[in-house]
């Protein structure tokens, strides 16, 4: 009888260890904010024990390479984000919560089915087509603000994007269901989802994000629609021609612009935070950039705004972005992403307006120009656009004299 129960509680023991498999192939998440759904799809691939995940919207496929399986539940490391799917695993069904680790009030439902690769409709139902450009105008409680929305329509598919002053909203994907156009995205931070319909002339429509954030859009089709310029709106307060900061570095050593390291160089400021979309969206310009160019006598310093004010946890974050996506130039952490508090670190400036901002400084020591935003790679022509300026703006820097 002993050896009998011996016998049980190992196999016991065995079934309790064996962790349950996460089928690999397409997937269609939904998240639910606000009580409305949110849908987004992935891909789960697998070699030698070790899981991927690739969150596809649009054009893009963002891996995601932390998986971890323990018993029926797996988590889903959102990429360089304080950011975690977690669900219980139940055959072709994933069922749990999108947590954002640093906000401990912030848990919304996730679930997943497998082998589902449609958006919002896969019947293609559309009646109306969205493509074109639009001149948009975004109200919230406090501020009404301009955007620029582009929309390519294929049948009942549609993928896009809204610009702002302050950045995109990156790859977005959806249908059209009857006369409604439907759009969403979920990238590891962005959960946006979009809703709109055409009255008489004009684009009215709604925008979720998150647990609260409702705001109302309306536009009218204008091809010739154009954002403001994003070198007006960030600049130095009368009688200042430099920026000053002692900022410490990853190792805690007290950085400045005046350091011996910039001397005679070119110095392109980023004011960013890892727990930004747009920011990790540059981050990538500027590395491969800076592997191209730095040689030329050009310096990238990251100035990093963080969600918690713990210098242990914000240089964290910064050391695993680094790591993840293999950037080569130097960070500080400079403080918070709170708009205000960022803008009291930097006096000099106007007001910090936007995650990512980028300074241009000349070999002089002195601020040459001023990029509030980013225009993403989900912009299309609008990225080009900007890599074209930011090539003259930094030769321009070059051919000065000190």
């Amino acid at each position: 009888m002993r050896i009998f129960a011996i016998l049980i509680a190992i196999g016991l023991i065995g079934c309790k260890s064996k962790p349950v498999e996460l089928k690999t192939g397409n997937w269609r998440g939904v998240i639910t904010l606000q009580n409305h759904q949110l849908p987004f799809n992935f891909e789960v691939t697998k070699d030698s024990n070790r899981y991927t995940v690739f969150l596809k919207n649009a054009e893009e496929k963002l891996l995601q390479d932390e998986i971890s399986i323990e018993g029926d539940s797996v988590k889903i490391t959102m990429l360089i984000f304080d950011i975690e799917l977690r669900a219980k695993i139940n055959g072709d069904k994933l069922n749990g919560y999108y947590f954002k680790n640093y906000d401990p009030t912030f848990k919304l439902p996730f679930s997943a089915s497998f082998n589902q690769n449609y958006r919002f409709d896969k019947t293609g139902s559309g009646t109306v087509n969205f493509s074109g450009k639009y001149e948009v105008k975004f109200v919230t409680p406090k501020e009404t603000y301009p955007s620029v929305a582009i929309f390519e329509q294929k049948e009942n598919k549609v993928m896009g994007t809204f610009l702002t002053p302050t950045g995109d909203y990156r790859y977005l994907e959806g249908n059209v269901v009857n006369d409604t156009l439907l759009l969403s995205t979920f990238d590891g931070n962005h959960a946006f989802l979009f809703s709109a319909q055409i009255v008489g002339d004009s684009l009215m429509g709604d925008y979720y994000s998150g647990k609260t954030s409702h705001e109302k859009f309306s536009g009218i089709k204008n091809e010739n629609a154009k954002m403001p310029d994003p070198e007006s709106l960030t600049y130095l307060k009368e009688g200042f021609e430099k920026i000053d900061f002692s900022f410490p570095g990853l190792n805690k050593k007290i950085i400045k612009p005046t350091d011996e390291k910039f001397a005679n160089k070119v110095l392109i400021l980023q004011i960013f935070g890892t727990w930004c979309p747009n920011c990790m969206d540059e981050t990538k310009f500027l590395t491969q950039w800076y592997h191209e160019n730095h040689e030329r006598g050009v310096e990238i310093l990251g100035l990093a705004y963080e969600r918690k004010d713990d210098f242990e946890y914000a240089s964290g974050r910064v050391k695993k972005m680094i790591e993840k996506l293999s950037v080569p130039y130097d960070f500080v952490i400079a403080g918070t992403n709170n708009k205000d508090k960022a803008s009291e670190t930097l006096p000099m400036l106007n007001k910090v307006i936007a995650f990512p901002t980028t300074i241009f400084i000349g070999k002089d020591g002195k601020v040459k120009y001023i990029h509030t935003g980013f225009e993403g790679p989900g912009t299309g022509i609008y990225y080009e656009q900007f890599k074209e300026r930011f090539n003259q703006i930094v030769n321009a820097c070059l051919a000065e004299t000190k």
